[in-house]
């Protein structure tokens, strides 16, 4: 189905629909969700694909992504994205975590998986630590700021006192190529 005309021609209009309204949303996410739309509608009315693209509007199906986008966004903030468990964006954890990647790369020998496993555990343990600072079971677990999350930041901040730098992507990227890896598509 990917390889049709249809096919083709539905994707870039709808990646030019969501465009005009500001919604960012990857281009194999709305290829894949083209495909399977266009397969259901197909499937259920007992149709042939080609003739299930004289269905498809484009502008409609940019309106909806769109919607589901913003909504999944404003969701996002009301369950506080951002919050604990998850560190706080400017997160001195966060910016460490982000500085190691670079370093992490050159250590596998670019082995992608490695370095994300290891930015995963080390994510999922800044949040843990985030949203248990007042667990019980933890004492005497984390070292001289103990419980103090504050006390945390305050110690990764005096070691890395430039950590907003790991928030800005042109910095990031430019540390990923001193690795001597990037990320290139095929």
């Amino acid at each position: 189905m990917r390889n049709t005309k249809a096919f083709k021609e539905a994707l870039v209009e709808t990646l030019a629909e969501l465009a005009r309204r500001g919604v960012s949303v990857g281009p194999a996410t709305v290829a894949d969700t083209i495909e399977k739309n266009i397969g259901t509608v197909a499937e259920q009315w007992g149709i042939q694909v080609r003739s299930a693209w004289r269905y498809f509007d484009p502008v409609a199906f940019a309106d909806r992504l769109a919607s589901n986008v913003r909504a999944f966004e404003e969701s996002s903030a009301e369950r506080g994205a951002g919050q604990p468990p998850m560190p706080p964006v400017g997160n001195p954890e966060l910016a460490v975590i982000l500085a190691g990647v670079p370093d992490s790369l050159a250590q596998t020998g670019g082995d992608l998986y490695g370095v994300i496993v290891n930015v995963a555990v080390n994510a999922w343990m800044a949040g843990h630590i985030h949203g248990e600072d007042g667990c019980t079971g933890c004492e005497e677990s984390r070292g001289p700021a103990g419980h103090d999350w504050h006390k945390r930041m305050r110690t990764i901040t005096e070691l890395q006192p430039d950590i907003h730098k790991w928030f800005d992507r042109d910095v990031w990227t430019r540390a990923v190529n001193d690795s001597g890896f990037s990320v290139t598509r095929r």
